[in-house]
């Protein structure tokens, strides 16, 4: 598998610790699963829920040692520091409103932190972590984890290479129905509190996935974008924070891009696009077909290139597991995050720079998901007017 042959300087799994993700949460066993494909960390810890009664059950429903299961992150992060074996690292999956405080805690304590995304709520919250971060010294990854896919790497090499000139278009898109009801209705735990301003923050639709997709734009293009026109809409009765979101986009560099999320779109289940034009080619690539990538160089035919196939570069081979015609996808996406995150709290504890090759996103980024966020409410707000980032 190319990924195990990577970071060199790697030795014994990682204590990791985890806040959130208890019993009916998706996302927690997402990140446990994904942690573990490389066998680089093992989770020795927990306060896996606000409630001490159910972090102990969900604790001991995953097999983690009762002893170790705590009923507050506070706790986690005072006690695991005065353990001789305590965690090396902790995975932050929470509601968004928590981040900032979990973040902040276990960063001051001395520990590496994985976080889910958006970073934090706000925008001002996102730059204190950031400034947080860098005095600590610690490694502070964001689980974007679609740029962890092995196309959406072939495809920033292909761009940051030149063969596809000047970038001139960016399209993004993400699509869902899922909370095409009302949250209540839906029977998801997920949810209520992902339409709750006091828990999501100030994006609803734009905050759960067209963050990814802002990011997605910005990673495989290497372009920020600058300025933006959003209208955000909430169609489903009562819902305060928008479920569709449909904007103009002004990059750095003169690109221009659009982007639409909905959580509204009946029919779709999780319809990432990236569609990438500039003057000499253009990229297309879908996450429900992740491991074909469309390149059409100008004027010549439509080529098609898989993950493991003749087309496929180094980029997209270094963070390959399985042979060909093998489907990596979601769970593998996240389990490279995991893999790269290994190799730089490795790196870092052993006072060594960063291994080569290493493509995560940043605290920078972070930052950047809560301006995107924050420009969508005001530019909405404004009937559409251009807003800066």
């Amino acid at each position: 598998m190319a990924i195990e042959g990577r970071g060199e300087g790697f030795s014994g799994r990682i204590r990791l610790g985890m806040v959130g993700g208890g019993q009916g949460a998706f996302i927690g066993g997402v990140h446990r699963i994904a942690s573990r494909i490389d066998d680089k960390f093992e989770l020795v810890a927990g306060a896996l829920s606000s409630t001490p009664e159910k972090a102990l059950a969900s604790a001991r429903e995953i097999g983690l040692d009762p002893e170790r299961s705590y009923g507050s992150y506070e706790a986690m992060a005072e006690k695991e520091k005065a353990r001789d074996d305590g965690i090396e690292a902790v995975a932050i999956v929470t509601p968004n409103h928590m981040h900032f405080p979990v973040a902040k805690t276990f960063l001051q304590a001395g520990f590496h932190v994985i976080c889910d995304k958006p970073m934090t709520t706000t925008l001002a919250e996102a730059k204190e972590l950031a400034e947080i971060a860098k005095r600590s010294g610690k490694v502070f990854i964001l689980t974007h984890n679609y740029t962890g896919y092995p196309m959406i790497r072939q495809a920033r090499a292909m761009v940051a290479n030149g063969d596809l000139g000047k970038i001139r278009v960016v399209v993004a898109e993400y699509a869902q129905d899922w909370l095409a009801e009302r949250a209540e209705d839906t029977g998801s735990k997920q949810a209520g509190w992902r339409v709750d301003p006091a828990k999501a923050g100030a994006g609803g639709a734009i905050g759960d996935i067209g963050t990814h997709a802002h990011n997605l734009a910005c990673y495989v293009t290497g372009l920020r974008v600058e300025k933006l026109s959003a209208d955000l809409s909430s169609f489903v009765s009562g819902r305060k924070l928008d479920d569709n979101a449909s904007m103009l986009l002004r990059f750095s560099g003169g690109a221009k891009g659009m982007l639409w999320a909905s959580q509204v779109a009946v029919g779709n289940e999780n319809g990432l696009t990236l569609r990438v034009y500039g003057e000499s080619g253009g990229l297309e690539w879908a996450q429900e077909e992740p491991n074909r990538l469309w390149y059409t160089p100008l004027g010549q035919a439509k080529r098609l290139l898989t993950r493991g196939g003749a087309g496929a570069n180094a980029a997209a081979a270094a963070v390959s597991r399985i042979p060909p015609g093998h489907p990596e996808g979601y769970l593998e996406g996240f389990a490279t995050i995991y893999a790269e995150a290994a190799e730089l709290i490795r790196a870092a504890s052993d006072g060594r720079p960063p291994p080569d090759g290493i493509a995560l996103p940043t605290i920078e980024d972070g930052v950047d998901g809560l301006a995107f966020i924050e420009a969508c409410v005001a530019s909405s707000k404004k009937d559409g007017a251009w807003v800066t980032l």
